[in-house]
């Protein structure tokens, strides 16, 4: 299966290179922090980390930004918002949502990778009032309304 490389236009006014995918077959590329200098983010303190990157998304395409797996397992460090959107109006810095869910203090160092930019394709959608909705099999069940087993 071919790849769709979709064109995202980058302005990156930080010191950190741009992002890439790790592998061939990546969904997501690496965001690293831009700092001038280390961020020590306390248990359950959050803080907006800079990417200094702006990017222009084409229509019809959302970036979103996704906790990186390895810091959310070996040291509670997740972003808060996950998955956060930029949209493809968004003309400001890309900046990750942070919060430390360990009871450590973590420095967040210049050039670390803070969480992966996930590129996704969405729909629109137009809503139509009406007055009842058909009939499903699950109705209106929802929060662990088929049980435990």
């Amino acid at each position: 299966m071919e790849r769709k490389n979709v064109i995202i236009k980058v302005v990156n006014r930080g010191h950190q290179p741009l992002p890439k995918y790790a592998t061939p077959m990546s969904a997501g590329m690496d965001l690293r922090a831009n700092l001038s200098e280390p961020i020590v983010l306390k248990p359950m303190e959050r803080c907006l980390v800079p990417t200094g990157l702006f990017i222009a998304l084409p229509e019809g395409y959302e970036a979103q930004v996704r906790p990186r797996s390895g810091l959310a397992l070996k040291k509670g460090i997740t972003v808060l918002n996950a998955p956060g959107t930029v949209d493809a109006d968004y003309r400001g810095e890309v900046g990750v949502l942070l919060i430390n869910l360990s009871q450590e203090d973590f420095v967040v160092n210049d050039g670390e990778r803070v969480a992966q930019m996930v590129i996704a394709q969405h729909e629109t959608a137009d809503f139509i009032e009406v007055e009842e909705l058909d009939e499903t099999e699950r109705g209106a069940g929802g929060y662990g309304h088929t049980g435990v087993k």
